[in-house]
């Protein structure tokens, strides 16, 4: 477990003033220990007592624009809010503040297999007081889901590699997928990249970039061996033939 940056613990306060925010929990590369400031995202999840309509998203919406403009500031400090009496359905969409917007998104099973096998509450109950334990067959399909969903969506659109952001995390993504196919266990992003599809030269750079340095790597290059990554490993996963 990471010590929590001063700005989650300001953000808790500031969600419990609201009166409706009942919980705040730690998921992702903070959870597991990997967490890289200026580099890892912060990926929180809080639950709310009942649903956040468009009233209660103007609310939040502000709150982490001030937040994003004071104490975090280059955190990139996310959060899904979820109405805890549907916590448990797997496709409902909810309010989701990620890089400076609200969108509707899905509290995907691979972030409810982070809160409830390495996630801590900052507000509130444990994650697993509130989530139902996810057995290593669960974490599986939960990846599974992850590789058949978005990322062939993204592996039918080539133009999209050549984004350096979308191939770095494809590369790690791929990897931390096979794995979990393969073991039903969950891998963070820094022993994922030692485990991507690539060339040594790019892994070397992959853990450079991971660790806070700005190496570039050649965008064409890099972007085909992460999208001819991403679609063998898609197919793979929809063939359910995966190896680690």
């Amino acid at each position: 477990m990471s010590p929590p940056p001063a700005a989650v613990p300001a953000f808790a306060g500031l969600l419990a003033d609201l009166g409706w925010v009942t919980d705040l929990m730690v998921a992702g590369s903070l959870a597991t220990g990997d967490w890289i400031p200026g580099v890892s995202d912060l990926d929180l999840v809080a639950l709310t007592d009942g649903p956040a309509g468009p009233d209660r998203q103007a609310v939040l919406a502000a709150l982490h624009r001030t937040l994003d403009a004071g104490i975090a500031d280059g955190l990139n400090l996310g959060c899904v809010y979820v109405d805890a009496a549907r916590a448990a359905e797997p496709d409902l969409r909810h309010p989701t503040w990620t890089h400076g917007r609200m969108v509707q998104r899905i509290l995907s099973g691979v972030t409810r297999a982070e809160l409830v096998r390495h996630g801590y509450p900052v507000l509130g109950r444990p994650p697993a007081a509130v989530f139902a334990p996810m057995t290593d067959d669960d974490v599986r399909a939960a990846a599974r889901a992850e590789l058949t969903g978005y990322w062939a969506w993204a592996a039918r659109r080539p133009w999209l590699w050549l984004d350096p952001v979308i191939a770095d995390l494809g590369l790690t993504s791929m990897a931390r997928g096979r794995h979990t196919l393969a073991t039903g266990e969950l891998l963070s992003k820094s022993v994922a990249i030692e485990r991507a599809h690539a060339p040594r030269w790019l892994i070397d750079q992959l853990r450079v970039r991971r660790n806070g340095a700005p190496i570039p790597s050649p965008r064409l290059p890099t972007a085909l061996i992460a999208w001819w990554d991403a679609r063998r490993t898609v197919d793979l996963a929809r063939r359910g033939i995966i190896a680690s």
